[in-house]
């Protein structure tokens, strides 16, 4: 039997009063916040808001809880954007989508900050089934600019995630959230080096680590060099590019466990339970030589694109999904 986990991909979008609230709190202080600079009232806000994000996904039934991600304003450039050694500059495309960040540009070492390890020491207190979320190495370097390290980068901000990790308190399982593999396909080498990256990462923690490309699937090489990490969980958007990410699997094989994003985080449209585990399905039946011991559901893509009510849907939809029937691998 395999293990069906219901969880998210983290980075919800903001409660709608919290937008308010926070965009006039913020008019107050700087702009280009670092690390520990929230303080008096718009710190406090952004307790309320982690508390709201915690129990909307308690409340859906999901397995496994994140911290939500409400100060990551720059998505996943967000550990960079509010780095000391970082400037944050002109602001640039989130990949091929209406959402924009600012430019993290690296100017001095990359020194392990404790920004997330505080939020997620915070969201401890609130949940017992923590599951911690990281921009993985490659699409953070992906999505930064180096003025410092020169080809190092790669290698740099995986050591600096790998610092971060090691401050995490207990987690049940790391998200590295990697689109950029699929965005912007590393070159040959530099694939080579993304895995070792993410080996530096993962070995940071106890807990199982997944990682998790979307906006459609990996180049071959690509996901055959993934494959050499030493990473527990490989993810397959479903979603966007669901025959590709399964002939990859029947080349190439895959992790014990798999995160398959069988909702779609950029759609309005909710899925129902039922179309949820038939996604799941029709993936076991074109892999059967595959034993899954776990497979973590999950949206293709963050949350954030969605309005409010349509991310809570969709978490209650993965929480059901994962609940109906057990299902033969």
């Amino acid at each position: 039997m395999t293990e069906l986990v219901a969880t998210t991909p983290g980075l919800y979008p903001l409660p709608d009063d919290a937008k308010v609230e926070l965009s006039d709190l913020k008019g107050h202080q700087k702009s280009d916040l670092v690390s520990g600079d929230e303080t008096g009232e718009l710190a406090d806000a952004y307790d309320r808001v982690r508390a709201e994000l915690v129990e909307t996904q308690v409340e859906a039934g999901l397995d496994l809880i994140t911290e939500g991600q409400g100060r990551w304003d720059d998505m996943l450039a967000h550990p960079l954007a509010v780095h000391e050694g970082v400037e944050t500059r002109g602001i640039v495309r989130y990949y091929d989508n209406n959402n924009f960040y600012r430019e993290p540009v690296v100017t001095e070492d990359l020194t392990p900050s404790g920004d997330v390890a505080a939020e997620l020491a915070a969201a401890s207190e609130l949940t017992d089934s923590l599951q911690a979320v990281l921009p993985g190495p490659y699409t953070l370097a992906d999505l930064a600019t180096d003025e410092h390290y020169g080809d190092d980068l790669l290698e740099a901000v995986g050591e600096f995630l790998a610092g971060e990790v090691a401050e995490f308190p207990d987690h049940e399982t790391l998200f590295l959230l990697e689109p950029s593999l699929v965005e912007n396909a590393p070159d040959d080498g530099t694939d080579e080096r993304a895995s070792e990256a993410l080996d530096a990462v993962a070995a940071a923690t106890d807990a199982e680590v997944v990682v998790h490309p979307f906006y459609g699937a990996l180049e071959e090489k690509t996901y055959a060099h993934l494959m050499d990490a030493d990473v527990d969980a490989i993810g397959f958007d479903l979603v966007s590019d669901h025959e590709q990410n399964v002939y990859n699997v029947q080349e190439y094989g895959t992790k014990g466990s798999v995160a398959l994003g069988v909702v779609d985080g950029q759609n309005t449209l909710v899925e129902e339970p039922a179309t949820v585990r038939e996604r799941f399905d029709w993936f076991t039946e074109q892999v059967p030589a595959q034993s899954f011991e776990r497979a973590y559901l999950t949206s293709n893509t963050e949350l954030f694109y969605l309005p409010v009510n349509k991310a809570e849907a969709k978490a209650e939809t993965l929480a059901t999904a994962a609940d109906l029937e057990e299902v033969e691998a």
